[in-house]
């Protein structure tokens, strides 16, 4: 407490005392230590001693008198809750060099923090009469609701704002009306036409969306957030939109955002697949495994290829298919991939022999899979070894315990067939 009076004294004899001193130009230096001084100042300052960088200030204003020295000086009296001294200082200064707009909004500031508001009150009306500018409505709306007149705050928050706009001030308008006033309509509509006149910020679209969802306008956060992304894109905001499309089962809204910005491949991969879009859902694992290296977007986009294709047998397309899967599961042992690509070199007579190694490594992972055992039959059936095929066949039908399927059905009736010819 005692260093804040030695300040306290010292710029009281300051200002009795540096009134008369020339204006410094910036580039000057009143005296050679004075870029020491500024560097102890701002220390202080970064370390939270505000007190004691009111005090670096001070001397600093003592021995160059700069308007920035002395406004560095009251707001650190003010960060340090010395609101005393700062009253002491700007009556001292009046007297000295005479009235001054900041250091009467700094004297004001330290009323409020006081707890003084009948006094704040009154100085804040007085000096608005003389600047009407927004940081003495902003003041004056600041006492009344501390106050709880919430409508003559509101008031002079309008006044603020009408100046030019300001964000900030339209959001404590906004939670005034909302919170204090219980007028959430109003509140509302204030931030609608603000976004409809100035465009989305990411301050006023999230207080507006907040209050969407505080009143669970699902409708009116998703907007919020489409106009909010499409001028200030974050993942946030499109996770946000992404929640809020999945929750209505949007799926094709959904689509469509995903394809315009791109915000989550991954997702939009599986949104293909389930809309059995392949010939996208290739494409796109494909650009997937470019950017990530994942052998398993490699694989998918082999499969979805084939899937896509509307000539089953055409050699190109399989000859593509064989080759993204082959050198996907050279890295990735994926069961599933190892069975496609066993199962396509074995329908389609390309390789069926490599076909089978490759079922049977699937198989070492899912050895009571009916669908693998399946291929490696149809495997076996192709290389003409009937009695093989015949009895992994039986353990395929074993595993389906009674489901039907029309593949594996085709496929059994030709192994069967296959036997009879062998016997004959």
């Amino acid at each position: 407490m005692r260093s804040a009076v030695l300040v306290v004294v010292a710029l009281m004899l300051l200002f009795a005392g540096c009134s008369k001193q020339p204006a410094l130009s910036p580039q000057t230096k009143a005296f050679e230590a004075e870029d020491a001084y500024v560097l102890f100042a701002l220390d202080a300052e970064s370390h939270g001693r505000y007190a004691e960088a009111a005090q670096f200030w001070a001397l600093l204003h003592e021995k160059a008198p700069r308007i920035a020295y002395r406004d560095r000086f009251f707001q650190n009296l003010l960060l340090a809750k010395q609101y005393d001294d700062v009253i002491q200082n700007a009556e001292a200064y009046r007297e000295t060099e005479g009235f001054d707009v900041q250091v009467e909004r700094y004297r004001i500031s330290a009323l409020m923090g006081k707890g003084d508001l009948k006094a704040a009150e009154a100085a804040v009306l007085a000096l608005l009469k003389k600047t009407k500018a927004k940081p003495e409505y902003v003041s004056a709306a600041n006492i009344y609701a501390q106050q709880r007149q919430y409508n003559t705050a509101l008031r002079y928050l309008q006044s603020a704002y009408a100046i030019d706009y300001d964000e900030a001030v339209l959001d404590s308008m906004a939670v005034m009306l909302y919170v204090n006033l219980d007028r959430k309509k109003d509140a509302i509509a204030q931030l609608e036409t603000h976004v409809r006149m100035n465009g989305c910020s990411e301050r006023i679209c999230k207080r507006l969306a907040g209050f969407y969802s505080e009143q669970n306008n699902i409708e009116g956060m998703l907007s919020t957030y489409l106009r909010l992304y499409d001028t200030a894109p974050s993942p946030e905001v499109a996770n946000a939109i992404v929640r809020i499309y999945s929750y209505q089962n949007d799926m094709i809204n959904l689509k469509r955002f995903l394809e315009q910005y791109h915000t989550d491949d991954a997702l939009l991969l599986k949104l293909y697949i389930n809309a059995k879009e392949y010939a996208k859902a290739s494409e796109l694992a494909n650009e997937l495994y470019n950017k990530t290296g994942d052998a398993t977007y490699l694989g998918q986009s082999g499969i979805f290829e084939f899937e896509a294709a509307v000539d089953k047998s055409d050699p190109k397309m399989i000859t593509s298919v064989v080759d993204k899967l082959k050198r996907a599961v050279a890295n990735e042992k994926d069961p599933l991939m190892l069975n496609y690509l066993g199962y396509l070199l074995i329908d389609n007579d390309v390789d069926p022999a490599d076909g089978v190694k490759y079922v049977k490594e699937a198989l070492q992972q899912e050895p009571d899979s009916p669908f693998y055992l399946d291929s490696l039959a149809w495997g076996y059936y192709k290389l003409g070894r009937c009695e093989e095929a015949k009895r992994v066949m039986q353990k395929a039908v074993t595993a389906m315990q009674g489901e039907h399927d029309d593949e594996l059905d085709s496929h059994i009736k030709a192994i069967q067939a296959c036997k009879q010819k062998g016997k004959q």
